[in-house]
């Protein structure tokens, strides 16, 4: 399994599935021998290449080459770098012993997963968590999109087996890469509930530190990007003011737009109403989760919505948008409240409606958490990631040229 993160290098989701599903398959049993990377900015000197047992993983973390190439200024160089560490690792690995599988986890790691596949002679699996072209709305109009929408299609094209986390983004996948739609597999992202369990005490706490007395709470926590909406959020406030005065939103999370959004909330003259309070440890985060009136989650595009799984395991409302796969998390009126992306308006309703009647909010949050137990359980869902790996075989492929880049929006006509 090669990944661009795992705990403790986390950059979003995708480092938590990981993680989950290479322990879960280790506790079944399966031999797991996941590669992935050093901290960003880090050299051989400072954190040279760790080879562990990790739960039962054995966690082959490389070091990065000593050329100076920076994440967030180099990406591609960046990445053809990690990858060719992986490669190294991957190679001496492969010289005393044999995958059954490779399972590449997104974009990032394409190049290293494709060389350590036919190294090895065994089947490619790919696990598309997002795309390019959807994080950006369709659009492919700098270079760099251009450079990594073409690495997602080359590896759609290449892999053997394909999953995506959710029918929505197996539509996305299927339609951009130009692959069909019935050799995508979706299997959901998981939940561990225990994690998100709290003392009132700590409730109490977080209630009293981020809310104000008798007035409601409000919570978005994720990654602070544009295709997260909270930009829309933040412009539902004053609407959600009037008839609830006082309401109070925590933003807990880091990202390229945490300066342009304290504008956004500066612009709407709610500053003092907006609470940004950056990256929050689980635990803290956790009992924020617990105290919160609603969890609101106006995502602009969203491939699954691991976060509402996360909201609903502490047993908080939910208010979300229908994009992406958080219209199947989130089944609306049952397991919470939902209303279309960008949709300033229909987002306060949703909150207004939540806080107007706490006895259903609850009722629906108690119904999404129950659905956790059977629709989100990691057990199952490496069970049958597990099924997938073994019916995987080597597909024979025609040489691949380079894709074409749509000039207008991807999504369109």
């Amino acid at each position: 399994m090669l990944s661009w993160e795992y705990p403790p290098v986390v950059v979003g989701g995708l480092g938590r599935h990981v993680h989950a599903l290479a322990r879960r398959l280790a506790a079944q049993r399966h031999e797991v021998v996941l590669l992935c990377r050093q901290p960003a900015g880090s050299d051989a000197t400072t954190h040279p290449t760790g080879d562990d047992i990790v739960d039962g993983v054995r966690v082959i973390r490389v070091a990065e080459d000593p050329p100076h190439l920076v994440f967030e200024r180099d990406l591609v160089a960046w990445t053809l770098g990690m990858g060719h560490a992986m490669v190294r690792a991957g190679q001496r690995l492969v010289g005393d012993w044999r995958p059954d599988v490779v399972h590449a986890h997104d974009w990032l790691v394409a190049h290293a997963a494709v060389a350590l596949a036919e190294l090895a002679g065994v089947p490619l699996v790919a696990t598309f968590h997002a795309t390019e072209a959807g994080r950006h709305s369709g659009w492919l109009s700098q270079p760099l999109n251009q450079q990594v929408h073409s690495v997602e299609w080359w590896l759609a094209n290449r892999a053997d087996r394909l999953i995506t986390c959710s029918t929505a983004m197996r539509a996305e996948v299927a339609a951009l890469f130009e692959v069909e739609r019935e050799t995508i597999t979706v299997l959901h992202n998981g939940i561990e509930p225990h994690r998100w369990r709290v003392r009132p005490a700590e409730m109490t706490a977080a209630r009293r530190r981020h809310g104000a007395e008798g007035a409601p709470l409000l919570l978005f926590f994720g990654r602070l990007e544009w295709e997260k909406g909270v930009q829309d959020l933040i412009a539902a406030m004053p609407r959600i003011r009037r008839s609830h005065p006082g309401t109070r939103l925590v933003v807990a999370g880091t990202g390229s737009h945490a300066d342009w959004l304290a504008d956004r909330a500066r612009r709407h003259r709610i500053p003092r109403a907006v609470d940004f309070a950056g990256h929050l440890p689980d635990r803290q985060l956790a009992a924020v989760l617990c105290a919160a009136d609603a969890v609101v989650l106006p995502s602009r595009y969203e491939p699954f919505g691991m976060v509402a799984l996360e909201a609903a395991a502490a047993g908080a409302p939910l208010v979300a948008s229908t994009a992406g796969g958080l219209g199947e998390v989130v089944v609306d009126g049952e397991t919470g409240l939902s209303f279309a992306p960008s949709d300033v308006a229909g987002l306060a309703r949703a909150v207004r409606a939540v806080l107007d009647d706490p006895v259903s909010s609850r009722r629906r949050a108690q119904a999404a958490k129950a659905r956790l137990a059977t629709d989100f359980d990691w057990g199952r869902i490496a069970q049958d990631t597990a099924l997938l790996y073994a019916a995987a075989h080597v597909v024979p492929r025609e040489t691949l040229g380079r894709p074409k880049i749509a000039t207008g929006n991807a999504f369109g006509p």
